[in-house]
């Protein structure tokens, strides 16, 4: 018999790995999906024995051709349920746009869109046709507006901002919830894999993945754009009314390569 689960991507690390987590306490089944097999093996062995929750491993590097319908496949393979998806799969990049190898662009543009995409392209028509479900996409307070030396990171969760609100109207009243989450400055491991330095951002100012998970879960069905923490949020709503050359100076600033 058929199952619900919640499928994470980018389930291994950071938020990802801080919601599955949190939907264990709630001993929701849960179907992690990321590169390193490893690491999900770890997290599902923890989730297991101390929830007693029913953990799927599904590796799955969505940056490939064809990556989305194989996990697909494999999911209904093992009769599992989509009832949940959340797509975290992501990264970012740092630096001047045109020192930076277009190749690694275009990956980045790969996973933070086009499998976000195809994901919910896969998954969303069951959820209508049962008339219940949840889209949960993790974009960025950097989706609010221009991000000088982070230029494609921005753009896609621009993207996956106007996607998700789009969704959000679209599927109103079909028992389906979208939400997209905007965290600001959480402690993951993105800060290790970008040269910006973060010493003036005062310590208030950051959060934790767990925080930024407890809130995601408790914003389902409840709203269609989380913004986490309330200077993300006031940053969020100024970037959309101030002009365009003031954000883009400000960001500038802010991730300007360090200079060594």
């Amino acid at each position: 018999m058929s199952q619900d689960f919640t499928l994470i991507t980018g389930a291994s690390s950071g938020i990802g790995e801080a919601l599955a987590r949190r939907l264990a306490c709630e001993r929701r089944p849960i179907a992690l999906a990321a590169r390193r097999t490893d690491r999900l093996e770890r997290l599902a062995g923890e989730l297991r024995a101390q929830h007693g929750v029913e953990v799927q491993v599904l590796t799955a590097d969505l940056t490939r051709p064809g990556a989305c319908e194989a996990l697909q496949q494999e999911v209904a393979r093992r009769g599992l349920v989509v009832d949940w998806l959340i797509n975290n799969a992501g990264f970012g990049t740092h630096g001047p746009f045109a020192e930076l190898p277009i190749a690694r662009e275009l990956e980045e543009i790969q996973l933070n869109v086009s499998a976000l995409v195809e994901l919910t392209g896969r998954f969303l028509p069951a959820m209508v046709e049962r008339r219940r479900g949840a889209i949960i996409n993790i974009s960025s307070v950097g989706g609010f507006g221009p991000g000088p030396y982070i230029a494609t990171y921005c753009a896609t969760k621009a993207f996956v901002l106007s996607f998700s609100e789009s969704l959000a109207a679209e599927v109103r009243g079909t028992g389906v919830h979208v939400l997209c989450v905007c965290p600001g400055f959480t402690r993951t491991e993105f800060q290790d894999k970008v040269d910006v330095d973060t010493s003036s951002i005062p310590s208030f100012a950051w959060m934790t993945a767990d925080q930024v998970a407890e809130q995601a879960i408790a914003a389902v069905g409840q709203r269609t754009v989380l913004v986490n923490g309330v200077m993300n949020a006031v940053a969020a709503g100024l970037s959309r009314h101030l002009p365009a050359s003031l954000t883009t100076r400000l960001v500038a600033g802010m991730m300007k390569p360090k200079v060594v």
